[in-house]
């Protein structure tokens, strides 16, 4: 018996070397496309559908998202499968862990945050996924109240250093790094394993 790991398509680099590394033979792997946070109502029914497609007899299922801005909807999904998930509303806090996040928050409430991955996509998700690329009028519209950039580093990485500050810049945000390393999402798949 096994265990099918269903996981968002931003967390497959860390969690396919983390099964890598550790020689977990009896974990399957399978992700959802990332781009689905910009529609986390959709997320719930793609993960109902993947579970279906994937998951084989007398295997366990576990579920690598947080909430995801899906109110609730992704652990409806696992209750109709006896799932689990990592504990956590979104990344940020399971690379945080979820007090240094919500010390960060009380610390400065408009701070907009970046995971390796989503340093990697800036372009793509941020930039041309809400459509600044087009309608650059629109950049008050979603960064008028964020007032810092934090960056919670996977990996020690200049390039991704320096693409994120640039980031930073071109959001007109101040600039902070965190190194988080895997935080709670090791922890969690070991556990798991």
């Amino acid at each position: 018996m096994g265990t099918l790991v269903v996981a968002c398509g931003a967390l497959a680099r860390e969690i396919t070397s983390l099964v890598t590394a550790h020689g977990w033979e009896q974990l399957r792997v399978t992700c959802l496309p990332a781009k689905l946070h910009n529609h986390p109502d959709q997320i719930p029914d793609a993960l109902r559908n993947k579970i279906q497609e994937e998951r084989r007899d007398d295997e366990d299922v576990l579920v690598m998202y947080g909430d995801c801005g899906t109110s609730g909807g992704i652990d409806k999904v696992l209750a109709e499968f006896e799932a689990t998930r990592i504990p956590g509303a979104h990344c940020y806090a399971f690379y945080a862990g979820e007090a240094k996040f919500d010390a960060l928050m009380a610390e400065e409430p408009g701070s907009f945050f970046l995971t390796d991955y989503l340093v990697r996509q800036f372009e793509t998700l941020i930039i041309k996924g809400l459509g600044l690329d087009r309608f650059p009028q629109l950049h008050a519209d979603y960064f008028g109240n964020y007032h810092r950039l934090v960056y919670l580093a996977q990996t020690d990485d200049d390039n991704l250093d320096q693409q994120a500050q640039a980031a930073a810049k071109r959001l007109g945000l101040i600039y902070e790094k965190r190194r988080t390393g895997l935080g709670d999402l090791a922890d969690f798949m070991v556990r798991a394993a």
